[in-house]
């Protein structure tokens, strides 16, 4: 296909080929950018989490008598146990991805304070015994906490309990102490210092961390004693009874505490309502796709019926000296390509900038190079399905009507 009476024609329009290219160069930039940050938001409504989702209900209590917190989690725990299809239960101060999160660092050195800038940054999990049997926890090294860690740990009204071992997550351990074991260790945040006797996989802390993923798993473990910060007990049952046991738990604690707030959910649930967010981001982003690939293609469909409709008498004139409908055909699908690939290379240039910008404002990953080239092929094949209609009408002109109309 000689392709110079192509570009001779787009020379004389010149400005409906400039908007067509910047309008398939912005469409190239805006897909490549929301491919990635939807992949992005997939990812993390995603995130792995090593405990037992399916099988967990939380049924937050609050408003209780803080002086009578110890005696009441006891008997609360016990009325729990009571239900049937409840197979453990356990009470901690907060649950992963409940947004409510306890955070405090800790360094290496003895002398790390809690504004060293040095130190790391980490959830603290308060947990009272049988936290793991309901959870579901995986060991990997080390032990849990034995019946006297739990009993001489309290917080008094403290940020940290009075306690000196933890259990830490598999990221955390290999981020304070690369290809060296965590037991034994101790972390530091003076005048408080805590050594590691276990390490579990990693589990999801109470907000998660989009553009570091690893920081979503820094959790620290510390056992306690009943204390009025232990507000959220765990049921463990299977999943077809969640929802009754939910309701039996609430109206059991209810009926102890008439005074408190008491409200149940499912794990699952809470999941779900921690991603809603960016689950409908997702969906606008895929909007925004749809939306801008239509546009595009109807664009493509406008101007080429458009250019159909003023080059008839040219159409004609070449079907009288010998041009096939294929050729014809093919001529306004190369002429498409053209215009594509100038579009799709100012938009992978557009697409680059842009992924810099929110880089830098927003805190986005940097996009992989691939995405511009699936960018690119999607307009490229866009392009070509959106010419089909206006180059088989054009096909389609007879010659002696052609030469005839004028």
């Amino acid at each position: 296909m000689e392709i110079r009476p192509i570009f001779a024609s787009l020379r004389k329009h010149r400005i409906p080929t400039l908007l067509i290219v910047l309008q398939i160069a912005l469409a190239c930039a805006v897909l490549c950018n929301a491919v990635f940050m939807i992949s992005k938001r997939v990812s993390d409504i995603r995130l792995p989490n090593a405990i037992d989702e399916q099988e967990i209900s939380v049924v937050d209590i609050q408003g209780t008598d803080p002086l009578q917190a110890a005696s009441e989690t006891s008997r609360n725990l016990a009325a729990l146990r009571g239900i049937g299809g409840v197979e453990a239960v356990s009470v901690v101060h907060t649950m992963p991805l409940s947004q409510h999160n306890w955070g405090w660092s800790f360094g290496l050195s003895m002398d790390s304070v809690l504004s060293d800038e040095h130190n790391t940054n980490v959830t603290l999990y308060f947990v009272n015994q049988d936290f793991e049997k309901v959870l579901g926890t995986r060991l990997l090294q080390g032990r849990y906490f034995n019946s006297s860690e739990y009993a001489d740990s309290t917080i008094g009204g403290g940020a940290l309990p009075h306690t000196h071992v933890v259990v830490i997550t598999d990221t955390l351990a290999r981020q304070l102490w690369p290809d060296q074991p965590a037991l034994g260790k101790t972390l530091y945040s003076k005048p408080n210092y805590y050594t590691v006797v276990g390490v579990v996989a990693d589990v999801l802390r109470p907000d998660v961390y989009t553009s570091n993923r690893d920081k979503s798993y820094d959790d620290v473990f510390l056992p306690l004693s009943p204390d009025e910060v232990l507000h959220a007990y765990i049921l463990r049952s299977a999943p077809m009874d969640r929802d009754r046991v939910i309701r039996e738990a609430v109206a059991k604690l209810q009926q102890l505490s008439p005074q408190a707030v008491v409200e149940g959910v499912t794990y699952t649930s809470m999941r779900e309502k921690y991603f809603a967010n960016m689950r409908s981001m997702v969906w606008i982003l895929v909007l925004v796709c749809v939306v801008m690939l239509a546009v595009t293609a109807f664009g493509i469909v406008g101007l080429t019926s458009f250019w159909v409709g003023q080059r008839r008498r040219q159409i004609g004139i070449r079907r009288a000296i010998g041009a096939t409908r294929g050729d014809i055909l093919n001529y306004f699908r190369t002429e498409n390509f053209l215009l594509s690939s100038a579009g799709v290379l100012l938009g992978m240039l557009l697409a680059f900038g842009i992924n810099l910008y929110l880089m830098r404002h927003y805190e986005l990953d940097r996009m992989p190079w691939y995405y511009l080239p699936g960018g690119a092929l999607a307009l490229w094949v866009i392009g070509q399905l959106a010419v089909i209609g206006p180059a088989m009408r054009a096909a389609s002109v007879p010659p002696v009507v052609a030469t005839q109309s004028n």
